[in-house]
């Protein structure tokens, strides 16, 4: 059974509400001429002549007193701020979107649009002080491919890192050549998250691993030297289903943490530029349910394992429904696998497991509440400094204002969060709202602690 792609996920209302500006865009913020400072590089020379260890050390990796800081500095201060002062607005997490041009062109990404010039030094400027001023300390550095221009990226990384923030980039590796990987690291970047989604070249999936093994071997190498993570993003779909499990394993025989996503739809319907909706190759249809959920028993027998993985376990079992829900078809007519059998047990007992995914009684399947924290604690920043409270909502023209007056309402947030927390699959923002909990918090940090701060990554929840 093929079904064609939906041109968007969400509910009609809200997507209404949200895309109708009546021409309308939101408004950008003034120029101020501000520029970012020159980076000092190197700082450290003798990182610089340091070429790391040729294989990964054994045994779980011992991170120094520095690198403990600065991930202390990045979040639990922040969520400590946030506990303790007034107001709704205490982001922990942000996303710069430094471009929304791209050296590749994967055909599930909305966020690839070749017609958008970059974001200058004065809004980024601009937006880490905005972000530092309400107590922000994780920036997330966006694209598109945010290393389109080495010398600006570099200004961006340096001036964060000086004002204390925990620096993120996500690459698809391909532009990040070893001179420009020991710059970021000497700047400070905290995490380079390697977004890959197949072995070789694929016309459709071109973040492969063989384009880019070289730069990726030698920041492997630089992590034990510079104190940076290094993750594997992997967006599993219909067409990469064995590419998965190669990148694993290569993740796990090097000591790299994965994180995996499921190829979803656009949120929000996307305008002309967006090329590859239809009969797209990365969308899954229900003849591919039964081999997902092969390839997510494979991860989760993994995850249980001790292969590091920013999901748990739960959320793993989650992409199974999630995938469901995304077709928009009922679930009693379709089957568990989509076969056209209806629903049965092993259906029912499928869904009791996973937890926050409810089924009306006309076979909807759809999220619960989740505690969304979007425009609260987490918030992202457009080239032109306009803000939205999450990456799902980048491409929407309601206007929350920009980094000079900003305008995240709690009503408007609630209401809208009743119906797009229904369909949203973010990891960052679900693990975001799992650790909104005191007693989470202070359980994971106690973990962490007995262990001496040892090892790679794993979920919050395990």
């Amino acid at each position: 059974m093929a079904t064609a792609a939906t041109k968007f996920r969400i509910d009609v209302s809200i997507h209404n509400l949200l895309q109708d500006s009546n021409g309308q865009k939101p408004r950008a913020s003034e120029p101020k001429g501000l520029t970012l400072p020159v980076p000092v590089f190197p700082q450290y020379p003798e990182k610089l002549d340091d070429p790391g260890p040729q294989r990964p050390p054994e045994g779980n990796r011992k991170w120094g007193v520095r690198p403990i800081y600065r991930a202390m500095r990045g979040w639990l201060y922040p969520y400590v701020r946030s506990r303790v002062l007034p107001g709704d607005f205490h982001p922990i997490t942000s996303y710069l979107f430094v471009e929304y041009k791209c050296n590749l062109d994967c055909w599930y990404c909305w966020s690839f649009d070749n017609r958008i010039k970059g974001m200058t030094e004065d809004v980024a400027r601009r937006s880490i002080d905005w972000l530092h001023d309400h107590g922000c300390r994780v920036l997330a550095c966006m694209g598109g491919e945010p290393l389109l221009r080495p010398d600006f990226i570099h200004k961006v990384v340096y001036y964060a890192a000086k004002k204390g923030f925990w620096v993120y980039i996500a690459t698809n590796g391909r532009l990040l050549k070893p001179e420009l990987a020991d710059r970021l690291g000497d700047a400070g970047v905290s995490v380079f998250n390697f977004a890959l989604d197949s072995w070789e070249l694929k016309p459709s999936l071109p973040k492969a691993f063989v384009p880019a093994q070289t730069n990726l071997e030698h920041i492997l190498r630089k992590q034990y030297v510079y104190d940076y993570l290094v993750f594997f993003n992997i967006n599993i779909c219909r067409n990469n289903l064995e590419d998965v499990q190669l990148l694993t394993e290569y993740a796990h025989d090097h000591h790299i943490a994965t994180d995996y996503h499921i190829n979803e739809t656009p949120m929000l319907e996307q305008d002309e530029h967006f090329k590859h909706l239809s009969e797209n190759p990365t969308y899954f249809r229900p003849a591919d349910w039964r081999d997902l959920d092969h390839l997510i028993d494979w991860i989760i027998e993994k995850n249980k394992a001790g292969y590091q993985m920013v999901n748990s376990v739960q959320r793993l079992e989650e992409m199974k429904t999630f995938v469901r829900m995304s077709s928009g078809l009922n679930i009693h007519e379709v089957g568990w696998y989509g076969d056209g059998n209806g629903s049965d047990t092993e259906t029912s007992e499928k869904l009791k497991r996973a937890v926050g995914v409810v089924q009306s009684e006309d076979g909807e399947l759809s999220f619960g509440e989740w505690n969304c924290r979007a425009g609260q604690n987490n918030v992202i920043i457009r080239t032109d400094g306009t803000v939205a409270p999450c990456f799902p909502m980048y491409s929407a023209s309601f206007d929350w204002g920009n980094i000079d007056q900003f305008t995240f309402n709690r009503d408007q947030l609630e209401g809208m969060k009743k119906t797009c927390q229904k369909h949203c699959f973010s990891t960052l923002n679900h693990n975001l709202a799992y650790c909104y909990n005191d007693a989470r918090v202070i359980k994971w940090m106690w973990e962490n602690a007995k262990r001496g701060f040892r090892g790679g990554v794993r979920s919050f929840e395990d």
